[in-house]
Order: C-alpha cells, then sequence, then structure tokens
C-alpha cells in the first residue's frame, strides 16, 4: 500500500448532486444568535425568518489537455493498473551535466569499464502511490534538444536515437524505497539504480579523450548528449498491479556514473542532474476501459459517483441553487463536507489535501485557486471552507460557474479521488452547511 503523508500526498473526495443548505437566519430576540458583528449592527435591522432548503447540484468530471510538467519538485517514474481508473504511466525526460570540464580519465588504452549507473534517489521511504515491486526498465538516449527556458507538457514527447541502453538481464528491477542501498560498501539513502551498456560508456571515455570540445563546457556536452528518455514497460500489466514512484531528480546522488578501473584503481566520473538541467515528466493515462470514461463531461453519470486524477480528470460541482441567496445576506459560515470512497488500508489512498478552484467563465480552462481542504481520515471525508466564495457570489462580485477540486499535488503525483455523488448508493453524501444572516 501506498503511504504519502510526509509528502502531503494522500487524498480522497466526493461530491455530490443535492446539497443541504441549513439557512439559519438570525433573530432579534437573543442577541448570542448573532455573535458576528454584533457590536457593529442594528439588530432591529435583521429579518426574524428561518428556512432550510435543499438545492439541486450537478456534479462531473472534466479532462485537462495542457498539463505544464516541466522541472517539476519531483520526477514520477513507473506504472500501475487501477481497477477503477486504468493504466496510468509516468516517465522521465532529463538533460545531464558534466561533473568537471574536460575530464582527464587516464590512458584510455589502460582503462576498463566496469559499469555505467543511472541511480535515481528516492524521495522518501512513503513516497509512492500504489505498490512496491518488480518493473521493467528501459532507457534511450534522446535526440532532440531540451531548453531549461521552454515549457514541456505532460503530453510531450521527444525522439529518441540508437536502442534501449538498459543492461540486458538487467532490465527487472524491484521498486522498494524501503531498500538499503550500499555503492563501493558506503551505505546511502534509498537509490533506483539502472544498470547501462557499458559499451556507452566507453563511447563517452573515447569521445573525452579525442579531444573533439564535447566535454569542454557544458554546452558542448549538450549538444553531443542531449539526455536520456527513462520509462517502465510494464506489458500486460494486471490489474491491482505496480505503483508510481517519486524521485529526487536535483539530489547530487541522482546522477549517471561511469564505473571504471585504470591500472588497478577503481575511479568513477558523473554526469549530473542538477538545476540547470531541462527535465519533465511524460504522463500517460489511460481511462477507456473504466467508468471514469463514461463521466467525463456526462452531467447525468456523474451524479452516482465522479473523479479526480493528478495529470488527469478533475472534478466539478455546480450548485445553481445558491444564486437564490438573497443579496442582503451576509454569510457567516459556508462549509462543504465531501464524503470519498476509500477503506483505510487500501492501496490507493487519498490525498492528504486538495485544491479548490474557480473559473471566471464557465468552461473556461483558466483556474483561480480560493482555497485547499485536508482530508479527515476518521470522517473519510473533506470540509472545505466556502464562506467567501459564496459570499461573493451574493455580492456579485463571482460568477456562479461551479468549484473545480483536484489533488493538490496535480501535476506533481499519481493520486486519484474517487467523490460520492448525490446520487450515490453510499451512506455519507456532501452537503453544504450555511449559516448567514440577512437584512
Amino acid at each position: 500500500m501506498n503511504h504519502i503523508q510526509p509528502l502531503v500526498w494522500r487524498k480522497r473526495l466526493s461530491l455530490s448532486a443535492t446539497f443541504l443548505f441549513f439557512l439559519l437566519l438570525g433573530v432579534a430576540c437573543k442577541k448570542k444568535e448573532n455573535t458576528l458583528g454584533q457590536n457593529n449592527i442594528d439588530q432591529n435591522e435583521l429579518l426574524s425568518s428561518a428556512t432550510t432548503d435543499t438545492f439541486s447540484i450537478t456534479s462531473l468530471s472534466y479532462l485537462n489537455d495542457s498539463i505544464i510538467s516541466d522541472n517539476p519538485p519531483f520526477g514520477i517514474l513507473g506504472s500501475y493498473n487501477d481497477p477503477k481508473f486504468g493504466m496510468y504511466n509516468s516517465e522521465i525526460y532529463t538533460q545531464f551535466r558534466l561533473s568537471g570540464l574536460s575530464p582527464e580519465l587516464g590512458d584510455i588504452n589502460a582503462i576498463v569499464v566496469d559499469s555505467f549507473v543511472l541511480a535515481l534517489e528516492y524521495v522518501g521511504a512513503t513516497a509512492f502511490y500504489g505498490e512496491m515491486g518488480n518493473q521493467t526498465f528501459e532507457v534511450f538516449e534522446i535526440n532532440e534538444d531540451l531548453n531549461i527556458d521552454s515549457t514541456y507538457y505532460s503530453s510531450d514527447e521527444k525522439i529518441h536515437t540508437g536502442s534501449d541502453l538498459v543492461m540486458p538481464g538487467m532490465e527487472v528491477i524491484d521498486m522498494d524505497p524501503t531498500n538499503i542501498t550500499v555503492v563501493n560498501s558506503d551505505t546511502i539513502d534509498s537509490q533506483l539504480r539502472i544498470h547501462l551498456s557499458t559499451s556507452k560508456a566507453a563511447e563517452f571515455i573515447a569521445e573525452s579523450d579525442a579531444a573533439t570540445g564535447s566535454f569542454d563546457d557544458n554546452d558542448a556536452f549538450l549538444a553531443y548528449f542531449k539526455g536520456l528518455h527513462i520509462k517502465t514497460n510494464n506489458f500486460a500489466q494486471n490489474n491491482g498491479k505496480g505503483g508510481a514512484f517519486y524521485f529526487n531528480l536535483s539530489d547530487p546522488a541522482s546522477k549517471l556514473t561511469i564505473y571504471y578501473t585504470l591500472n588497478g584503481s577503481q575511479e568513477t566520473y558523473d554526469f549530473l542532474i542538477n538545476s540547470s538541467c531541462a527535465d519533465f515528466n511524460h504522463v500517460e493515462i489511460d481511462n477507456s476501459m473504466s467508468n471514469v470514461s463514461s463521466v467525463i463531461n456526462d452531467t447525468v453519470s456523474g451524479q452516482v459517483e465522479y473523479y479526480a486524477q493528478s495529470f488527469g480528470a478533475r472534478a466539478v460541482i455546480r450548485i445553481p441553487g445558491l444564486n437564490s441567496i438573497p443579496e442582503n445576506a451576509i454569510v457567516h459560515t459556508a462549509t462543504l463536507i465531501l464524503p470519498v470512497q476509500y477503506q483505510t488500508g487500501a492501496k490507493y489512498a487519498p490525498s492528504s489535501d486538495i485544491s479548490v478552484a474557480i473559473t471566471e467563465a464557465e468552461g473556461d480552462s483558466q483556474l483561480f485557486g480560493i482555497g485547499t481542504a485536508s482530508y479527515n481520515p476518521s470522517a473519510r471525508s473533506y470540509e472545505i471552507d466556502l464562506r467567501s466564495y459564496i459570499q461573493g457570489l451574493v455580492s456579485n462580485s463571482t460568477e456562479n460557474n461551479g468549484v473545480v477540486l483536484s489533488p493538490i499535488l496535480y501535476n506533481t503525483s499519481a493520486e486519484r479521488i474517487i467523490f460520492n455523488g448525490p446520487n450515490t448508493i453510499n451512506k455519507e453524501k456532501p452537503i453544504l452547511k450555511i449559516l448567514y444572516t440577512e437584512f
């Protein structure tokens, strides 16, 4: 199972198509019922009526197709086959830089390449989504320039040159961030270590020895070696198997290293991934055989349950009835409670937090954040404070185009959320509690 609390990566949500509004209108007979602003408001101006109404809402999901994924906080690598959401697969494209200019590696005729290792440091022992286990790796040299100043999207791909660089027979690796990693008798933070072709390392050594200028500076090196595409190829991955793992690409331990012997001495030379390197996550999600595809942009199917997924679907709730709140109302509290579908200890845990956003116009792709909400594991729900948002609707400073919900690490994780719609067969349904005073 996955445990990602230290990285704020566990979340779950639910919404509904029927939200209960508790419109508790303040009365003038008891000052304690009007504590907000009681020293500034003339109690004689209060209207003495109270109502409880139920407003219909619409719940759905929609897809984002332009997700920026360059230079992310974490590289995401691996795939899993989600029984509810289908296939999730994330790959990494990255540049490398020289650890030293014009390196003197020694007499090329005396050098024996021992290994060529791509090391990626796990973010932490719990930084994954899905489950640990074996995955099959492929690594390719890319043949297109990457640029640190360019914008890359999760759908972007780069052309390969040559064949798979992973050493034959070493393609399958146990993805386990809790494993102890030992390099040259030193115990270090846990890494994924992919052994690449030693013939490629020999090419690097020969290029450096030839003094062609490729190793004179980083610009020349990037023209010679544009970077790597790192991926998994888990053909026909079984339902409920696999996981996506998070890597700290900016850590000095994440690098490409030639291990070689020179006249009986063990030597190394590193190619670094640092803040000057361009890198991005390429993410593929296939929901075609799942219920998610039926709910996308379908306001009918989404009434039972609807979804949010990093790099994929965002959840939306629309509540037209909010427009009926009187214009002379002062909203004191407005709490949206969203139960989710999750059994404690299950493999695909909810995110720790979700983002809450709105749009200026219905269907607009640009989002404006209005807050966040944390997952309550005991209640299996999120509570969202919508007071300011609803007050804006009442005062006509905000349009009622609905609220958009996403994992807070939408473009830096592999999480997903199942919301209870208003027509859910589950016990807990979404509810909005509002307390306002009308003047």
